[in-house]
């Protein structure tokens, strides 16, 4: 019988994990990488790979120990391309000046490595009370149809639910300590296409303007001041973000107009509502028009209860820093994670992320490892 390896330097790993060029949706190895670090450390892992026999995309979940409380960590092997201008190769995994360079090191190959080296720390302690596992996805920089949701659902259907989800975005702004996310607002995308009648402008009685209606729909949409907020978020919001027509010609009236609109809506909106509300405006000023509606997720809250209070006192001891819960920000996998547990967001700086020479600080990986080893042992692991 083989004696387990605990890695636990997380800039090592994290390193090798930045030299897989897994850029969304290609995977570079990274998880193959990940599966045989964590079935040396005695995991049980799982390859499940999900969508189109010919794009499938790569997911990882791997279970280590039996019972309560059981604590699921996720996460993202892939990264966003990027792009040019680099002072280093953006997967040489360069370390300068106390800083680790390369894409996906913030967002957020750093922080599945400091989870893994820091329940690597807690097994040299020896075995778990509990049980610990990683839900890590190839596919949350792209569109997310067969990651963390369908994986979710696969846990869900074997009654493995964890008790409690730790997602290991890069939640905060300036230095680690700053914010854990327990939600995120709602997200959803309208097109209203209008139809109309087109015409030359010198004769608007044979026409029917479809610029017109367009415009007298989003002005009441826009009018509306859709909540003032609520005890954990800040007021919805919805932005207009494109009007098309395509009419090049000063003297037509078009056949047709385009508009989109993106609201951003907390606990007091469901998406169904909102959808509603906009079909019932819309299609009193075009009666003929169509409108298609994409919900990216709703409004989800963790109450800040004994898990999130014990992540926020983990993160106090490590950093002196109390930090502030919060739900800003665009949507995560958390998304798809709250529809069935408890689940909260806490990782690296993200100050850099996305953005050409992305790094860390190298001690801010071991200080988010630290964290992560007091969160499981304050946790009963």
């Amino acid at each position: 019988m083989s004696v387990p390896s605990f890695p636990v330097d997380p800039v090592a790993l994290a390193r090798d994990l930045l030299r897989c060029p897994s850029v969304t949706p290609a995977d570079g190895g990274a998880q193959a990488l990940l599966a045989d670090v964590l079935e040396g450390m005695g995991f049980e892992v799982f390859h499940l790979p999900f969508g189109p026999s010919d794009a499938q995309t790569p997911n990882l979940y791997a279970r280590l120990g039996e019972g309560h409380p059981s604590l699921c960590f996720a996460g993202h092997t892939d990264v966003v391309p990027p792009g040019k201008g680099w002072a280093h190769d953006p997967f040489a995994a360069v370390v300068q000046d106390g800083r680790l360079y390369g894409r996906g090191i913030a967002d957020m190959k750093g922080g599945v490595a400091c989870f893994v080296a820091a329940v690597a720390r807690r097994l040299e302690q020896g075995p778990l009370k509990g049980s610990v596992s990683l839900l890590i996805t190839g596919d949350e920089e792209g569109p997310a149809h067969f990651g963390t949701k369908p994986v979710i659902e696969w846990l869900a259907e074997r009654d493995e639910l964890p008790d409690f989800c730790l997602l290991g975005e890069p939640t905060n702004p300036e230095a680690l300590g700053d914010v854990i996310k327990i939600g995120r607002r709602g997200s959803m995308n309208a097109v209203v296409t209008v139809h109309g009648t087109q015409g030359h402008v010198a004769y608007p009685h044979l026409v029917d303007n479809p610029v017109h209606r367009l415009l007298a729909a989003f002005s009441e949409l826009t009018a509306r001041e859709l909540d003032t907020g609520s005890e954990w978020f800040a007021p919805s919001s919805l932005q207009v973000t494109s009007i098309d027509v395509g009419n090049g010609a000063t003297n037509v009236i078009p056949a047709q107009a385009v508009g989109r609109l993106n609201i951003r809506f907390n606990d007091l909106h469901t998406g169904a509502a909102l959808t509603a509300w906009i079909k019932d405006v819309v299609g009193r000023h075009a009666p003929s028009a169509d409108v298609q509606v994409s919900i990216s997720g709703e409004a989800f809250l963790t109450q800040p209860r004994e898990a999130v209070t014990c992540l926020s006192d983990a993160v106090r001891q490590v950093t002196g820093q109390t930090p502030r819960l919060d739900t800003g920000g665009g949507t995560s996998d958390a998304r798809f994670i709250s529809q069935h547990c408890p689940v909260a967001e806490f990782g690296l700086v993200g100050a850099t992320m996305h953005k050409r020479d992305e790094h860390v600080e190298l001690g801010t990986l071991e200080d988010l490892t630290r964290i992560y080893l007091t969160f499981m042992e304050g946790y009963g692991l």
